[in-house]
C-alpha cells in the first residue's frame, strides 16, 4: 500500500469500506444527496465552514448532468437577450474567479467566432451585448473582442461557407471537462473533512416527529443497508429531486423539468477552423468547441420525460445538429464523420414557460420540510453560488454557529503550484522519463497532483505508457482513476475520468479489455468481475450506437435501457424504507 493512500482526497477502496462505517455511526451537521457538481460543491462549502459533512451519490461522481454539458464555464452570452443580467453577471463573475484563482489547471479560456449574417443592424447589437459580457463579471483573464471583416473572420475560419456570413466578432468564453472538474471538487470537499462516498444510494428518509433527521441508504455494490443521522440533509439530486422529495413524503415547492441536450463529437480535421464557433439557430445556439483532437457540436434542447439515468440521442438530434452545423461549413460533416455522441439532461425549475429553451437557469433554494432542504435549476458555472445558497439555507437547522461562505478563497486540489509546474514542464518529463507533451497533458487534468499521479508508475515503467487503443491517455491515469478518484466500474473510468467513450471512433471497446486489467488489481476484481465489466460495458456501448439509430425518444429510450447497469443493486426508490 503506497503512503500517499491514506490521505483523506484519495478516494479508493480503502476509503469507501471506512466512509461506510463513519456515515452509518456517526452524526453528520449535514448530509448532501448527490455527487454531481452542486452536491459536491455544497460539500466542500459545509467542510470548509467547520462543518461534519457526508456526502452520498448512487452511481458515480458526475455520471448524470455533470458530465454531459457543452464542457463550457461560461455567462451565458445568450441569457442577455432574454434579459436575465443577473445570472450573467454572476455566472461571469465565477467564470473569472475559477479560471484566475480557483482551478486554472481545469477551465481554460477559449478564443470564439461569433459569424454575422445581416448587414447595418447585427454588428452593433451583438457588440453591445458582448460589451456587456466582456464588463459584467469583471473579467480580467481573457482579451476584449475583435471586429472581423468577412476576410479576417474566415482567415480565423477557413471551414465556413464564405456566404453564410458578412464578418465576424472574436470573443472569449472558457472550456472546462465537466467531469474532471466535478470528481476534482469533490476530492477537495475530501480533502477538507466531506466524507464522500459513490455508489451509496437514498432509499428512505429518517424522521423525528414531523422533521427529517437522516437518510436510509443501500449501497449500490452489496445491497448493505444503513443510517445516517444528520441535522440537516440537502437534495442536490439534479434531475431526480423530484423523486428525492417524494420518498420524503413532501411535494416540495417546486419542481423539475428535464430537458434533453445532445452533442456529437467529431476528428479536427473535419473542420478547419483556429477558433470555436457560435451559431445562432432558429432554436437556441449552437457550439462548435474545439476539445483536444475532436470538436464538440451541440446541443438540441429538447423535453424528456423517460429513463433519467441513460437519456438517450436519437437518429433526429443528431440530424438535427449535422443539418445546422452543414449550412455553415464548406465540407459537411457526415453520419461516418462522428466519433461519439452524448446526451445529458438539463434539471431546469418547470413552471416559467412551455419551451424549455425559454426556461429560467436561475436556482431555487426550499425547505421541504424541516430538515430538508432542496435546490435545483441554475447552470454549472454558478455551482458554486448554489451550493453556499445551499449550505445557507440548510443553516438554520445546525445547533453550532455556522460561518460564512469561504469557497471563493479556496482553490480546488491542483491549482496551487500549477503555473509554476507549467514553466517547469520539461524537468517534470525528464524526472518520470515523459515526454513533454504528455506532461502538459497531465497538468491540464490533474494540475499539481501531476506527481501524486505519475508516482503511481514507481517501480511499474510500463505505466508510463499510453493505452494501446487510446494513446491520448496513459495507463498511470487509468490506475490512478480506480485507486485515487473513486472509480469502481470500467464505465466509470472509460466515460468519466477519461473520455474515451467519445474520443474514439470504437466508444472504448478496443480498449476495454486492456483498461479492465489494469484496474482489476487496483479495486480486486476476479477474472469473472473483470469478464463481467467487460460485458457490461460492450452492451452499454451497443445500447447507445443502437438507440443512436432511432427515429424518437421512446424507441431510443426502450434500447438504451434495456443495457444492464454495473451497478447491479440500485433500487428504483421506495417508500417502505422511510421511517
Amino acid at each position: 500500500m503506497l503512503k500517499h493512500q491514506t490521505k483523506t482526497h484519495i478516494l479508493g477502496a480503502e476509503n469507501r469500506e471506512r466512509a461506510w462505517k463513519t456515515l452509518t455511526t456517526q452524526e453528520f451537521d449535514v448530509l448532501v444527496i448527490g455527487g454531481g457538481i452542486v452536491g459536491c460543491g455544497a460539500a466542500l462549502d459545509a467542510a470548509t465552514r467547520g462543518l461534519k459533512v457526508g456526502l452520498v451519490e448512487a452511481r458515480d461522481l458526475a455520471s448524470g448532468t455533470s458530465s454531459r454539458s457543452s464542457k463550457m464555464f461560461h455567462g451565458g452570452l445568450r441569457y442577455l437577450e432574454q434579459l436575465e443580467f443577473g445570472l450573467v453577471r454572476e455566472a461571469l463573475k465565477e467564470r473569472e474567479l475559477a479560471m484566475s484563482r480557483l482551478a486554472p489547471h481545469l477551465v481554460k479560456p477559449l478564443e470564439f467566432l461569433f459569424p454575422l449574417t445581416k448587414r447595418y443592424w447585427q454588428r452593433p447589437y451583438v457588440s453591445a451585448g458582448i460589451f456587456l459580457y466582456d464588463r459584467m463579471g469583471g473579467a480580467k483573464s481573457v482579451p476584449a473582442q475583435k471586429q472581423l471583416t468577412r476576410a479576417g473572420a474566415l482567415r480565423m475560419s477557413p471551414g465556413l461557407k464564405r456566404r453564410s456570413l458578412i464578418g465576424g466578432i472574436r470573443y472569449f468564453d472558457t472550456v472546462v471537462d465537466d467531469a474532471r472538474h466535478t470528481v476534482t471538487v469533490a476530492r477537495t470537499a475530501a480533502h477538507y473533512g466531506a466524507v464522500v462516498r459513490t455508489s451509496t444510494q437514498v432509499v428512505g428518509f429518517l424522521k423525528e416527529a414531523d422533521r427529517v433527521s437522516g437518510v436510509v441508504v443501500r449501497d449500490s455494490e452489496t445491497g448493505a443497508v444503513g443510517e445516517v443521522k444528520a441535522q440537516v440533509v440537502v437534495n442536490c439530486a439534479g434531475v431526480w429531486t423530484d423523486e428525492l422529495q417524494s420518498l420524503s413524503g413532501q411535494r416540495g415547492r417546486f419542481r423539475v423539468r428535464a430537458s434533453k441536450g445532445v452533442h456529437i463529437v467529431v476528428p479536427r480535421d473535419r473542420i478547419v477552423s483556429e477558433s470555436a464557433i457560435i451559431l445562432r439557430t432558429e432554436k437556441s445556439v449552437l457550439f462548435v468547441i474545439p476539445w483536444g483532437r475532436h470538436w464538440i457540436i451541440g446541443t438540441t434542447d429538447t423535453d424528456w420525460n423517460l429513463d433519467l439515468a441513460h437519456p438517450a440521442a436519437t437518429r433526429a438530434d443528431i440530424d438535427y445538429i449535422l443539418a445546422h452545423v452543414n449550412k455553415v461549413l464548406v465540407a459537411p460533416l457526415t453520419p461516418d464523420d462522428i466519433t461519439g455522441v452524448y446526451a445529458g439532461l438539463r434539471p431546469l425549475l418547470a413552471g416559467e414557460s412551455d419551451s424549455t429553451s425559454k426556461l429560467s437557469r436561475e436556482h431555487a433554494v426550499a425547505q421541504v420540510a424541516p430538515g430538508l432542504i432542496s435546490i435545483a435549476g441554475g447552470k454549472y458555472t454558478t455551482y458554486r453560488v448554489m451550493a453556499a445558497d445551499a449550505i445557507e439555507a440548510a443553516s438554520q437547522f445546525i445547533v453550532a454557529r455556522v460561518a460564512p461562505s469561504i469557497t471563493e478563497r479556496v482553490p480546488l486540489l491542483g491549482a496551487d503550484g500549477y503555473h509554476a509546474l507549467v514553466n517547469q514542464t520539461d524537468h517534470v518529463g525528464a524526472e518520470y522519463g515523459v515526454h513533454p507533451y504528455r506532461v502538459r497533458h497531465l497538468l491540464d487534468r490533474y494540475g499539481s497532483m501531476v506527481h501524486e499521479v505519475l508516482s503511481f508508475a514507481d517501480g511499474k515503467p510500463e505505466l508510463l505508457s499510453p493505452v494501446d487503443a487510446a494513446p491520448d491517455y496513459l495507463k498511470v491515469e487509468v490506475v490512478y482513476a480506480a485507486a485515487a478518484e473513486a472509480a469502481m466500474h470500467l464505465e466509470d473510468v472509460l466515460v468519466r475520468r477519461t473520455r474515451i467513450s467519445i474520443e474514439y471512433a470504437h466508444r472504448g471497446v478496443d480498449c476495454a479489455q486492456q483498461v479492465a486489467e489494469l484496474i482489476a488489481p487496483v479495486l480486486g476484481w476476479d477474472e469473472a468481475t473483470l469478464d463481467r465489466e467487460v460485458a457490461l460495458y460492450l452492451a452499454r456501448v451497443s445500447a447507445e450506437v443502437e438507440s443512436q439509430r432511432q427515429p424518437d425518444d421512446e424507441s431510443a429510450d426502450a434500447l438504451r435501457a434495456a443495457a444492464p447497469e454495473s451497478r447491479t443493486r440500485l433500487l428504483e426508490p421506495v417508500t417502505d424504507f422511510a421511517r
